[in-house]
């Protein structure tokens, strides 16, 4: 089983998150922010990730210090379940309709952080949620996870259709990315011999 257990203690949030790769989308999601406890839930149900997580944080400042961090332990937790890589598919995408909006994901496990963020969310606030912080989650775990994440637009007004068809689409990608793929056995997809 490809798992990871990430304990993360600052002085603005206090994390625990428990992630297997190989689940069937089980979620246990207590982050004190109700907007990103829906993305994470769904994100392990289209994933087919179990995820566990809970976050004591600042949120009488605002958001944003346990947004991030949440992304920081996703990532790390991704990175460290992944392990050596070997016979991944490495490659995923996903094209998600959420209603109007139309959203399309593509990833690399390629050991090199990089978000490619084409997303234009209309409004500053979902509910009491700030718009902005979905770049900073995704930033944060596309760095701490060294993988590659794309989001193109495709069409959308609504916000929050906008970043619900983004957390699926990245969690339909990222499923496709990290299943074993029987051709690859012991091998690395990479000519360079090195993810």
């Amino acid at each position: 089983m490809r798992t990871a257990e990430i304990n993360r203690k600052t002085a603005e949030t206090d994390i625990k998150l428990y992630l297997n790769i190989d689940g069937g989308g089980n979620t246990d999601i207590r982050t004190g922010i109700g907007f990103l406890d829906h993305m994470l839930t769904l994100f392990g149900k289209h994933s087919g990730f179990d995820l566990r997580v809970s976050c004591a944080g600042d949120t009488d400042v605002d958001d944003h210090h346990s947004t991030e961090d949440i992304g920081i332990a996703l990532g790390q937790a991704l990175k460290a379940a992944l392990g050596d890589k070997i016979g991944i598919r490495r490659y995923g995408s996903a094209l998600i309709p959420m209603d109007e909006a139309l959203i399309q994901t593509a990833v690399d496990l390629s050991g090199r952080g990089y978000l490619g963020f084409g997303l234009n969310i209309p409004t500053q606030k979902v509910g009491c949620f700030d718009t902005e912080l979905v770049e900073e989650f995704f930033m944060a775990l596309t760095r701490e996870a060294d993988i590659c994440l794309h989001f193109v637009q495709l069409s959308g007004k609504n916000s929050h259709h906008i970043i619900e068809g983004a957390f699926k689409s990245a969690a339909r990608a990222l499923r496709e990315a990290t299943e074993k793929d029987p051709r690859f056995g012991d091998a690395l997809p990479s000519t360079k011999g090195a993810l």
